[in-house]
């Protein structure tokens, strides 16, 4: 994200009216509701990560260590735990849905 200022974007009176809440410091302005993007849209690192955590779920279905996941995965043992568990989740709702 880049920041703008504000004098370049915004009238003299409008920045005085902010300027009496929030004098001198940064602010977040949010995006419209119907405009917000969800996370992983303008990339395609989500469904990396989608494709990467099944990756590691099957390795640990077909008997890969946690450690050793870990450390083909360069993430901590505790990432892996967390992805194995969520996806073993996903797996038993799907079956409930079934």
């Amino acid at each position: 994200m880049s920041y703008v200022r504000a004098e370049q974007i915004l009238p003299d009176e409008i920045i005085e009216l902010i300027q009496t809440y929030v004098d001198g410091a940064c602010i977040y302005i949010p995006r419209k509701e119907n405009q917000r993007r969800e996370w992983g849209d303008k990339t395609k690192i989500k469904q990396e990560l989608i494709e990467r955590n099944q990756e590691i779920f099957t390795a640990f279905l077909q008997g890969c260590r946690i450690e050793d996941l870990a450390l083909q995965y360069y993430l901590s043992q505790k990432s892996i735990q967390r992805i194995v568990y969520q996806m073993k989740r996903e797996l038993s709702f799907q079956e409930s849905t079934l």
